[in-house]
């Protein structure tokens, strides 16, 4: 049996809190991947410079972590989530820029049907999840790739628990609609804690 993450993240922060450089990789590690699938969800025009930033942040601010590894993954997402909001506002305002699109670009090795399989289920997710409201999407999203618990969504949102139990809620009834709406299986929607 493998020992539980939120321990191992515990014993992590603390190293990394006085300042030991395996402990700051441990939990960048650890945490990073989260984060990146998070801002990416979201539509981040540079997910791994975001997540680096935020990444940044966090470790200034490590001292000041109270609640173990459930405080680090709060903060974490929290800053996350305010630099997304930054950089969505600040796209809004520069307007989009033309993005470098590596499945076109004839010098990587990537087998054309590996990419053409991730391409289409990386879209068919992202497409659901836009039909989604942003709220929800940023409660499912934070539920499911951070793993954070309803507490920690809500602090990093800024509502109430029972407004992101609601969210959910409705959020995982919107998704299992439209999968039963295409014939796709349900039973992912359904396992969603």
């Amino acid at each position: 049996m493998s020992p539980d993450p939120s321990i191992w993240l515990d014993d992590a922060l603390r190293a990394a809190q006085s300042g030991q450089p395996w402990a700051l990789r441990a939990v960048y590690e650890e945490l990073a991947p989260r984060v990146h699938g998070y801002l990416q969800a979201r539509g981040a025009r540079e997910p791994e410079d975001l997540t680096s930033e935020v990444f940044l942040t966090v470790f200034s601010r490590l001292a000041t972590v109270t609640g173990g590894a459930a405080g680090l993954r709060t903060l974490v997402f929290s800053i996350a989530h305010a630099r997304l909001v930054d950089d969505l506002r600040r796209r809004s305002r520069r307007g989009d820029a033309v993005s470098y699109e590596t499945w076109h670009d004839d010098r990587t090795t990537a087998s054309t049907e590996d990419e053409a399989v991730d391409r289409l289920r990386t879209a068919e997710v992202q497409a659901l999840l836009e039909e989604l409201p942003a709220d929800q999407r940023d409660v499912l999203l934070m539920r499911i790739v951070g793993d954070l618990s309803l507490d920690q969504t809500a602090q990093a949102i800024g509502r109430s628990t029972g407004a992101v139990k609601q969210l959910q809620r409705r959020g995982l009834l919107t998704l299992r609609a439209q999968l039963q709406e295409t014939g796709h299986s349900v039973a992912a929607v359904e396992a969603t804690p």
